[in-house]
């Protein structure tokens, strides 16, 4: 199994992968260095991967490396989450998410119902990425992360709290407030989860992106070395 690392250094997080003869999978253009006898495949997208880029603004390409050394990736004010998917789990990521994962996670799609995405304000049409298999991965993340488990209930958030989830958990958006009430009750349409299931959950942003997207406008993508 690949060993997942996060390093802080001077207010910026970064991954380091350590692979000893086994395969990971990163975002397109997130590799910063490598050392030892490790080597990049970039392999061509299929179909659903073509669907996938058009519609959730992410690439088509997620390249693989293989061998036995060290790697790691761009650093970034933002933050990142290592997450172990089992088995039997299907966890659904929010677009723009999905950092890296070993081999043997297995990327597929899905796709939200249109008018909850709609409302929410998700577009017509919301395609995300999807991890099934077993086996780790890195999820970028404004913020600490926590996991929220379901059981038969209902989590409802303002705002993009929620950066992914597993299948059991049905995604709608819902008003505040009965109309008219919820025009006087300050808050926006909310984003809804239920059912049973996890949720990867993050409250509170990381001061350093927070101080910088206040600053200047402009949201953190990936790194500022890009």
């Amino acid at each position: 199994m690949a060993e997942f690392l996060i390093r802080d250094i001077e207010g910026m997080r970064q991954v380091q992968v350590e692979l000893r003869d086994e395969t990971v999978r990163t975002r397109y253009g997130a590799l910063s260095n490598i050392r030892g006898n490790i080597e990049m495949k970039p392999c061509l997208p299929n179909p659903m991967d073509m669907v996938r880029a058009i519609f959730n603004n992410e690439t088509s390409i997620r390249p693989y490396f293989y061998g036995t050394g060290s790697m790691r990736l761009h650093p970034s004010l933002s933050g990142y989450h290592i997450l172990d998917v089992a088995s039997d789990e299907r966890w659904i990521l929010e677009p723009g998410v999905y950092w890296a994962c070993e081999g043997s996670v297995e990327l597929g799609l899905h796709k939200e119902r249109f008018w909850p995405s709609f409302r929410a304000g998700d577009g017509l049409f919301a395609w995300k990425t999807t991890l099934a298999g077993e086996g780790r991965v890195v999820i970028r993340a404004p913020g600490p992360v926590e996991i929220a488990e379901l059981s038969d209930a209902e989590l409802k958030v303002q705002g993009r709290l929620v950066l992914g989830r597993t299948d059991g958990l049905r995604f709608s958006s819902r008003l505040p407030a009965p109309f008219p009430r919820n025009l006087i009750s300050g808050q926006n349409r909310l984003r809804v989860f239920s059912g049973t299931g996890k949720a990867l959950v993050c409250w509170t942003p990381y001061w350093n992106e927070h101080m910088y997207t206040r600053m200047t406008g402009e949201s953190i993508d990936a790194s500022l070395f890009e």
